[in-house]
């Protein structure tokens, strides 16, 4: 069982005991060793021919498109759900795996109060948002570029979900004392810089009203970078387009996500969306407005997109609808709906779900649309 205690946001919080506190505890340790010796790598250290950017800019080029058999030089063409295995991902796979590193290392100093492992993740914080010679510039101007149409665009966005967990690091270890208050200060700006930017760029504004996952993670990530530097005025408006936008707009009324559904993999895409629009509640929920019981007119709700996806999760064998072109054999793994839900809805058979999947993976597909990996960041 999971014993459960209320934080100052009235949302419930886990503490692990008995077989859930251990089994998270050693998974978490056993990764940040693994992890204390590595050296960052930030987006310097791939240079990306194809992109318009310079050396601190993040590049990254669109998943699905490919060179046109008919113009093998010309304007690449879109093949839905079929990942290029050409394209430029240096830059993500340097991302996600900071994503890792930090996230692991910041959730040992929760657990064991070791400094060790405080340092190293500052070590890496420093290295992508404080020096100049390593930094990562605070835009995502080159992000999902198309050869032969765009040098970038709003959708590229999507690809700093990989930061949410790294600035949750943040917080995790200001009181360690391994960051001065100038450094911290820095990396607290660069996340406010790159908050404007997605905000008031005309690509952030083209991510924010793209439709699909791609809106809900613009909502997520706001949210959480703005919990981050403390930024209420832009909180309160992901609670509006949480409750006006994307839950009206994304959600059927049976909690599917009609959107999704339309994809070639729509399996696949339920999960990560869910994933998001529970993150989203996570973090923005109060004592005065959880949005985890939080209902449209109709009836929509996060607790009814749990519901719809919790028994295709707990046996993908009964999915009534098309399977994921690719990647379906990857999918469930320890999904975070599960668990944020399981928490604030009070629902054992959702934790159990949860604490049963595969928390760590490897496929690079499953790791691209898996942001929360350390659920300790969230709740402790």
């Amino acid at each position: 069982m999971i014993t459960l205690i209320l934080n100052s946001c009235h949302t419930a919080t886990p503490i692990f005991e008995g077989h859930f506190y251990a089994k998270e505890k050693e998974r978490v340790v056993q990764l940040a060793n693994a992890y204390i010796a590595l050296k960052p790598i930030t987006v310097v250290a791939s240079i990306a021919p194809r992109s318009a950017g310079g050396i601190h800019d993040f590049y990254s080029e669109g998943d699905y498109w490919w060179p046109d058999p008919q113009q093998p030089k010309g304007p690449y063409i879109r093949k839905d759900g079929l990942t290029n295995p050409d394209n430029f991902v240096a830059h993500r796979e340097a991302m996600i795996r900071f994503s890792q590193i930090s996230g692991a290392l910041s959730c040992a100093y929760i657990l064991t109060h070791h400094k060790k492992y405080a340092e190293k993740v500052a070590m890496h914080l420093r290295a992508w948002f404080i020096d100049e010679q390593t930094l990562m510039n605070p835009n995502l101007r080159y992000g999902q570029a198309i050869m032969g149409r765009f040098e970038g665009r709003g959708i590229g966005i999507i690809d700093t979900i990989h930061l949410i967990e790294v600035a949750q690091s943040v917080t995790a270890i200001a009181d360690a004392g391994v960051l001065s208050e100038v450094e911290l200060k820095t990396i607290k700006q660069w996340f406010s810089t790159y908050l404007k930017w997605m905000t008031t760029h005309p690509y952030g504004i083209a991510e924010r009203d793209n439709g699909n996952n791609h809106s809900v993670c613009w909502v997520m990530q706001v949210a959480v970078f703005a919990d981050v530097v403390g930024d209420e005025k832009l909180k309160s408006y992901c609670i509006k387009m949480y409750k006006e936008v994307v839950l009206p707009h994304q959600m059927q009324e049976n909690g599917s996500f009609p959107q999704e559904l339309a994809r070639t993999k729509p399996y696949g895409y339920s999960l990560f969306t869910l994933d998001a629009m529970t993150t989203i509640c996570q973090v923005l929920s109060t004592p005065e407005d959880n949005l985890f019981t939080y209902q449209t007119p109709d009836g929509k709700s996060i607790a009814k997109g749990i519901s719809f996806m919790y028994p295709y999760t707990k046996n993908k064998n009964t999915w009534p609808y098309q399977k994921d072109v690719m990647y379906w054999n990857e999918w469930p793994v320890r999904h975070s709906f599960l668990l944020f839900g399981g928490i604030a809805l009070g629902n054992d058979a959702y934790l159990n779900l949860w604490n049963s999947l595969d928390a760590d993976f490897d496929t690079f597909e499953v790791l691209r649309n898996m942001p929360i990996r350390f659920p300790l960041l969230w709740l402790h």
